[in-house]
Formats: structure tokens, sequence, C-alpha cells
């Protein structure tokens, strides 16, 4: 009687939450298809959270090798439509990566990641450098510092200090702008468009918060895995490029960068109303019972400050 084949262990699971990315999906599934893997084996799950456009037809349609494709009739938001695919995680996966479907993975990303995750058993979680199309530059999001009321206050509204003391970390503690990012530095939270975790620290805390729609999410998770004592680190050595905004339209200022989103004006202003909204969560959710009620009332009116600026920038800019 002939045996069946041995199943081959999983690496890595990559989960991509997709949201009318038009061509961007498909264009993210092949560069995973074309990645380096070696020896590392891995598979891919698709949520797609009711896109209104083709492109997760268009993905489909090139059928992608180990790669499950999840319809949710409804949107419900980067959380939970992580958790779902979660849920189709293979049992023997070690890591899971979180990838956002405006991205492109280079081919030796995916291998040299889980390389790095195999050598150094104390990262728990990691982001790679993320380059934005738009500028060819690192993404800032990539070293994230928590922000407390004085590290936000220093990023929103004197922006100018980070830039006069670059390598002072008392006004460079939202985006650790002080620390030499050519080599791996630990940091609070990775950016959610590349965040790479061991699965049992994910189980562990239970992966994404579903109090967050859009945005601060992948703070929120940051600050859970501190919380257990896990270990969050930046590495440059590997590189994806992310088309950021084409979903949600925000972060879109040069006329290159409008021209890649495919978010109209609504879905702008639905965006900027999101993320002051996940600040406001992080903060209830973590940090505001740690303030006296003056400096509570402070964080709030500086929240409802940035969130009537991000407003305008939506409906005029």
């Amino acid at each position: 009687m002939k045996k069946s084949p041995k199943k081959r262990p999983v690496d890595l699971s990559v989960i991509i939450v997709n949201y009318n990315t038009k061509t961007y999906l498909a264009k993210c599934l092949e560069s995973i298809q074309c990645s380096r893997l070696h020896h590392y084996h891995l598979q891919t799950i698709v949520v797609d959270s009711a896109s209104s456009d083709d492109s997760f037809t268009i993905a489909k349609k090139n059928k992608p090798l180990n790669t499950i494709f999840i319809v949710s009739p409804t949107n419900i938001g980067f959380s939970a439509g992580n958790n779902l695919g979660v849920k189709q995680i293979n049992s023997d996966s070690r890591y899971v990566l979180f990838l956002n479907p405006d991205t492109t993975v280079q081919p030796d990303t995916l291998a040299g990641m889980i390389s790095q995750f195999d050598q150094d058993q104390s990262i728990d979680a990691a982001t790679c450098n993320v380059i934005l199309a738009t500028t060819g530059k690192t993404q800032p999001e990539c070293h994230r510092g928590f922000p407390t009321p004085w590290n936000a206050f220093c990023h929103f509204f004197l922006p100018f200090m980070p830039k006069l003391f670059p390598r002072h970390p008392f006004f460079n503690g939202y985006l650790l702008n002080h620390l030499d990012y050519s080599k791996i530095q630990p940091i609070d939270s990775c950016v959610g468009a590349f965040l790479m975790v061991k699965k049992t620290a994910g189980d562990s805390i239970g992966w994404w918060s579903q109090k967050y729609f859009m945005y601060g999410e992948d703070l929120d998770f940051g600050f859970q895995l501190k919380k257990h004592g896990y270990k969050l680190v930046f590495i440059p050595h590997y590189q994806i490029i992310h088309y950021q905004g084409v979903s949600s339209g925000l972060n879109v200022s040069s006329s290159t960068s409008k021209n890649v989103s495919q978010a109209t004006r609504q879905t702008r202003i639905r965006s900027a109303k999101a993320t002051t909204n996940a600040m406001r969560i992080f903060y209830r959710e973590n940090l505001i019972s740690h303030y006296s009620p003056f400096w509570q009332w402070i964080v709030w009116q500086g929240i409802n400050l940035l969130e009537i600026y991000r407003l305008f920038r939506a409906k005029f800019l």
C-alpha cells in the first residue's frame, strides 16, 4: 500500500487583511510566491473584509500556492480580520506574520526574518525595514515608542524639538529616532504593515483587541506583548515596500502618493476620525489611569485638537 506523503511543517503563517486595494493585493501575493524560502515553508491566509472592488477576485485568479482565501460579508476591520485569519493558522506554524496588502516583499525578507528569530531566541516580535514607495525611506512607524502624553506632545505639537535634539531620548520617545537603526534595536511597538510574532506569544495575549476597527491596534498589540515581558525589535537588514494609504487615503500628502491611493474623500474623512478614535481607545485601555485628572483633561483636549486638524486635511487637502 502506497504511503501518503509526509505533511511538511509550516514555519511561517502570513495573514493579510484586504480591503479595496485593487491590484496591490495580487502584487503582494506574487512577491510572497517569489520569495527565496530556502528550507522554510509557509502558508498564506487572505481575509477579504467586504471589498467593493475586484482586488480579491484578481488575487484568487492567480491561484497562489498554499493560500487560504476567506471572505467576510461585512467590513469587520483590521483587528477582527486578523483574528479571523488566526483561526486558520497551521497548528505546526512557529511564527505568524501580519502583512498589509499594499506591500511587496523582497525575495530574501521572509527567510531572513525567520532565520533571525531562530538565531536569537530572545526575539518575540519584530518589524523589518518598511520602505515607503513614495519616498524611498524607512517608514518612521517601524520603530515606535508608546505615545505617552510627553512623547505625543513632542511629536505632534513640538515637532521641532526632535529635530533640534535628534539624539536625545527625552524628545524622541514617540519614534525612538535617537537610536541607531542601522543595527537591530529594541522598540515598544511594531508597525502593523509588517508585524512578525512567535505564535506562542500571540496565543498568550489572545491576539488582537477588537475594540479597534482600524489604527492603533498595532500599538495595543505591542503594549500587551511588552506587558507580558516579551521582546520587540526592529530588524533593518530585510525590507518590504509599502504603498501606504492605498485603502485609507491617509499619509497621502505628495502628488505621487495621491496617485497611489484608491480612497475617496469620504473614506479619507472616515480614516481621519478612526486615527484619533484609536488614540482615545488606547489611552482609555492602557494609560489614562496612570495620570491625574488635570493631565487626563490635557490628553483628551490634545486628541480633540489633533482630530480637528486631521479632518481639515482629509476634507480640503
